[in-house]
């Protein structure tokens, strides 16, 4: 494991990646994101998954040629802790990108690298590093988008005989099976991902999905129902937690997504937090790229950074 640079002391001097406390933040951070973005990387010595994502941050950052930059705060120290309690910092690793004076996204605990370059992809508003297989999937993706199920299956096809582990063609047929309800033959799928493929993203974002879409199916209730309880007594939560999993489960995943923003917005707390974790498994279900997830992900750090 690779020590975190900021304990000892090799701490990059290009100007892409560098330490700051509350006393340089504004112009660190704040000002800085108003011409180039910023991933705030909120840390501790202690922290052992700290440890291992800032070299995962830096290495991405890094291979971004400039396009976004790092800045680590060590909320162990005293007088960072007031920065720590206003950015409500609650666990760490804890990662926040600034874009334009204003903290737009963020994430907590320790992601792997292929999903912190996703982060990072979305953030400057292009791929890291894309490579051909990438953009194979890419054609995969954006078939899918364009409502062509045989082209994209063709291409995850295709995939599979370059590589018959590959877990981006493994998840994206998983993915089209859930889509079309056929939860059995998407778990099939899964089964066959290899351990060392456990933790890619995509591979992630299916089983998010699976289990999302029978959680949803399982536990729907009437939308007509729920509605009119949630209209009769809008502090109802679990009602309207209720309602989202049913919207989902018909679908309207936009209107799911709005309601449980609306619990946050409510009550953050409500259910040991169990709005926003739910939102969290949308998003990675949906995939951290999905514009609905994007967009969703905006709007829940308002909320939460407000």
């Amino acid at each position: 494991m690779q020590p975190n640079p900021a304990e000892t002391g090799a701490v990059p001097t290009d100007g892409l990646i560098k330490d700051a406390d509350i006393t340089t933040f504004m112009n660190d951070v704040v000002n800085a994101s108003l011409q180039t973005p910023v991933m705030v990387d909120f840390w501790a010595p202690w922290c052992g998954p700290c440890k291992t994502l800032t070299p995962i941050l830096e290495k991405v950052v890094t291979a971004a040629g400039g396009k976004v930059k790092l800045v680590k705060v060590n909320i162990d120290d005293p007088k960072n802790q007031p920065l720590a309690q206003q950015m409500r910092i609650s666990s760490i690793p804890a990662v926040y990108a600034f874009k334009r004076g204003q903290p737009v996204d963020g994430f907590m605990g320790a992601l792997p690298e292929s999903q912190v370059k996703q982060f990072v992809a979305q953030l400057i508003g292009g791929a890291v590093g894309p490579t051909p297989a990438e953009a194979l999937l890419a054609e995969a993706k954006a078939a899918l988008e364009q409502g062509d199920a045989p082209t994209a299956q063709e291409i995850f096809q295709e995939l599979l005989q370059i590589d018959p582990a590959s877990p981006d063609a493994l998840a994206g047929l998983a993915k089209m099976a859930i889509e079309a309800g056929e939860f059995d033959a998407a778990r099939e799928l899964l089964d066959k991902v290899r351990s060392e493929h456990g933790k890619h993203a995509e591979v992630q974002s299916a089983r998010a999905a699976l289990d999302v879409a029978e959680q949803a199916t399982r536990n729907a209730g009437p939308v007509g129902e729920l509605r009119a309880k949630v209209a009769e007594n809008p502090a109802d939560h679990q009602s309207r937690f209720d309602l989202a999993m049913a919207l989902y489960a018909a679908g309207e995943r936009a209107a799911a997504v709005d309601e449980l923003l609306e619990v946050v917005r409510r009550d953050r707390k409500w259910n040991d937090d169990g709005a926003r974790k739910q939102l969290v498994q949308f998003f990675e279900a949906m995939g951290f790229n999905d514009p609905l997830s994007v967009d969703g992900r905006k709007r829940l750090s308002q909320l939460l950074f407000r």
